[in-house]
């Protein structure tokens, strides 16, 4: 999808997946460079730990922002107890790339509890909206994005309208995981994206209720070269990633 996705470099749902007792799995210690990676869980619990010292739990709700920047190692994985107990594991992460004068920025960690994000209703009841980046329904965002990103977890009721604004220049997603709605006039079902490149309005409308992510953000025009867990601008840039990991220089 290209140019169209930009800044977004991937999406993925994770699950769900009902895991039985000591059967859930996660990522091990890996390095990063040149991005940003947002762990959104929906259930289930991971534990974050990072080369930079920082931690944190990731329970339903919660967000983890992790800028890479120049360098971070990381793991994530389920927490102990969810890990022994088993039980459903429910999320989304989402690579944002990073303009070129940023990919060698500090790291930096932004761990966002789900009582701490804004959620909002719309005033007939019918639409509710978690406002993970950006504005929505006249909510705010708390949390500090390198560049200027929409995150939006909306849910919206049997036969409900909504119109979400969004900036011109910003290249938008909608990624429906539950139910059914007409984005634009154009019908998507759940598993289904559907991107939009035009328009400050985007109208959705459901007749049997619907459960989707918004995502937008600016594109980045510029080149991008990926090998794995790095993303950067050249190929020389991923081969000295690649050097100062194994050199133990890269965090």
């Amino acid at each position: 999808m290209g140019s169209l996705m930009s800044p977004f470099l991937l999406l993925d749902e994770m699950g769900p997946v009902n895991y039985g007792p000591k059967q859930a799995i996660g990522a091990p210690s890996h390095p990063h460079r040149g991005f940003e990676t947002v762990t959104y869980m929906l259930q289930g619990s991971m534990q974050h730990a990072d080369s930079a010292g920082n931690s944190g739990d990731l329970n339903p709700g919660d967000v983890q922002w992790m800028t890479a920047g120049r360098g971070i190692i990381h793991s994530e994985l389920p927490h102990p107890d969810f890990f022994d107990a088993g039980g459903v594991m429910h999320g989304f992460q989402i690579w944002v790339n990073l303009p070129a004068k940023d990919k060698m920025m500090e790291p930096r960690y932004q761990d966002i509890p789900s009582d701490d994000i804004p959620t909002v209703e719309s005033n007939d009841g019918k639409i509710w909206a978690k406002v993970v980046a950006g504005e929505a329904l006249g909510a705010k965002a708390v949390i500090d994005t390198v560049i200027p990103i929409q995150f939006i977890h909306y849910r919206m009721r049997e036969d409900s309208n909504l119109t979400h604004k969004i900036s011109k220049n910003l290249n938008c997603m909608i990624y429906m995981f539950g139910g059914q709605a007409e984005v634009s006039g154009k019908s998507i079902e759940d598993g289904q994206l559907i991107l939009l490149t035009e328009g400050e309005e985007v109208q959705i409308k459901s007749t049997e209720g619907a459960e989707f992510l918004i995502l937008a953000g600016p594109e980045i025009n510029e080149p991008i070269a990926r090998y794995g867990p790095f993303v950067m601008n050249t190929r020389q840039e991923i081969h000295q990633a690649v050097i100062d990991y194994q050199n133990g220089t890269l965090a």
